[in-house]
């Protein structure tokens, strides 16, 4: 057939046939999509954990893993809505609720019990007598130490995040000490209380700590709004109209129950706010906090399922979720740092 009958290609026509750039551009620059793809990211991930390599029981087996999904989106909603909150309140991003000293507060609890009564009382206590305690006394200290360093006279946040990390610091020295003294192994069983599990909850600490995590977030998304205006800083956030000490006071309040409930569920996770509140303002686009606290929920769903994932398939349970978490926390906070020391 000769090559001058063959059809020639219609140029008019390729513009018809493409989708612009442009209006992909535009569509991602919206919110609205960049919080529907992380939503689509997270029901793939969590039909990929639920259906992959299921041993036994089909049953059985989506009931524990159902479990460790809820524990993971109550976790990572409570920390990523909580540390969003907190960067708020102190106006800085390099900062978390851990730095007051939750994680540390929450080992000296266990030790001291351990210590005191030993690992047998420790595993045969009733589990939501323990996550009470943990959560009163954890929370009773912050809201303690809040209200005495800003809501006297001196109203000083910085002073407060001051005596917060040397008070953790304090915590964890006192802590170490109690530990040295421990028998091998109740020292054994309160190191494997250290480190953070999701995978099968108690469903009634679970059921607890939801609501908890839900009431928190039912009080902070109606302030979303003021929350934007706090960003600004405190002096003009006064002068639009915004009660600065008493909003600050509520949202410090609900940040301490939402950061004690989940640290009393799953146990400590230093730098998992950290990482997710910086992704959620990199990725929502928006500084708005309607955009940023769902952002941050969703970001910190995705890390915990994929790090399960990793855990599972890759090194085949050989380590903890916290480790994965805690070493790329490292990393992450290491390039913050210098990040910003070299502007």
């Amino acid at each position: 057939m000769p090559t001058d009958t063959l059809p020639r290609a219609r140029p008019e026509l390729a513009p018809a046939l493409r989708v612009p750039r442009g209006s992909i551009r535009r569509a991602w620059a919206k919110p609205q999509v960049r919080i529907g793809a992380l939503v689509t990211a997270v029901l793939a991930l969590v039909a990929v954990y639920l259906f992959t390599d299921i041993p036994g029981s089909l049953l059985f087996a989506l009931k524990i893993r159902s479990l460790t999904v809820l524990a993971m989106i109550v976790v990572a909603t409570a920390v990523g809505v909580s540390t969003v909150v907190f960067h708020t309140i102190t106006q800085n991003r390099i900062l978390t609720p851990s730095i007051m000293g939750f994680d540390a507060f929450y080992m000296l609890i266990s030790t001291i019990i351990v210590f005191f009564f030993g690992s047998a009382s420790f595993l045969g206590a009733d589990g939501l007598t323990l996550w009470i305690v943990q959560v009163v006394v954890m929370v009773a200290f912050s809201v303690f130490l809040f209200t005495w360093l800003f809501g006297g006279k001196r109203r000083s946040l910085h002073l407060m995040l001051l005596v917060g990390i040397v008070l953790g610091t304090f915590f964890r020295g006192f802590t170490e000490w109690m530990q040295r003294m421990l028998d091998p192994l109740d020292f054994q069983i309160l190191s494997d209380a250290m480190f953070a599990s999701l995978t099968r909850p108690d469903p009634l600490l679970l059921a607890f700590t939801g609501v908890l995590v839900a009431l928190g977030v039912v009080a902070v998304v109606p302030l979303a709004r003021t929350l934007d205006v706090l960003t600004l800083g405190e002096g003009t956030a006064v002068g639009l109209g915004v009660n600065h000490r008493r909003t600050v006071m509520m949202l410090f309040t609900v940040v301490s129950v939402m950061i004690a409930a989940s640290t009393a569920l799953a146990g400590p996770i230093l730098f998992f706010g950290l990482i997710v509140a910086n992704l959620a303002y990199s990725y929502a686009g928006t500084f708005r906090h309607a955009w940023t606290l769902p952002a941050a929920s969703l970001i910190g769903i995705v890390c915990l399922l994929l790090a399960q994932i990793v855990l599972e398939q890759l090194f085949g349970f050989g380590g903890s979720l916290s480790m994965v978490i805690e070493f790329a926390g490292g990393l992450f906070f290491l390039y913050l740092v210098l990040r910003k020391g070299a502007r």
